[in-house]
């Protein structure tokens, strides 16, 4: 069990901590509940009797982080070509809790984003999965939302560059070479 001001992880939601610990009484059912403090001011109820089932955990400490923050360096790994079974896939290692499948999601996708671009589906998902790593790495390095953003976004951009050089080059050019409205460079 948990106790008020613990820093958890909710699962597909993200890190918080734990405001306070009530007795609610939903749909004439009594149950203890944490009460948890998410980014952004958002609050969450979570059964105290089903934690365990849901995959609550405790963050990940500062040492974890690190190595966190190392998957981000490293290259892409191998994902199906086919976008319904890469997202099913990539949903299967958020679901998990496990930040070291959420890091990997959010590097993926961010390659492939650099590459190719994502389907909507794929940029939520991308969003999401940023939105619960940063949450816990911000708790873990005592760090500000702006600086752990950052951090990824600057890790992801290095890394790319360091395992696509090639596509990294045409990326550029593409962003400084100036075209008028027919397409012709100008």
């Amino acid at each position: 069990m948990f106790n008020v001001g613990d820093k958890i992880v909710y699962p597909m939601h993200g890190a918080g901590t734990i405001e306070s610990i009530e007795e609610k009484d939903i749909l004439g059912k009594k149950q203890t509940y944490y009460i948890l403090k998410m980014p952004g001011e958002v609050k969450a109820m979570v059964p105290v009797a089903k934690a365990e089932d849901i995959g609550i955990r405790s963050i990940i400490d500062k040492e974890t982080a690190g190595k966190v923050i190392a998957v981000l360096e490293e290259n892409s790994t191998e994902m199906s070509m086919n976008w319904s079974k890469r997202y099913r896939d990539n949903m299967e290692k958020m679901k998990s809790g496990d930040i070291y499948e959420i890091a990997d999601v959010v590097r993926n996708l961010s390659f492939k984003q650099k590459e190719k671009g994502l389907s909507t589906g794929e940029k939520k998902m991308l969003l999401n999965a940023k939105q619960i790593l940063v949450s816990e790495l911000v708790l873990a390095e005592h760090s500000s939302k702006d600086y752990i953003e950052d951090l990824v976004e600057n890790k992801i951009n290095t890394s790319f560059a360091e395992f696509n050089p090639e596509k990294q080059a045409d990326n550029i050019v593409k962003k400084f070479i100036p075209f008028d409205e027919t397409g012709t460079e100008a």
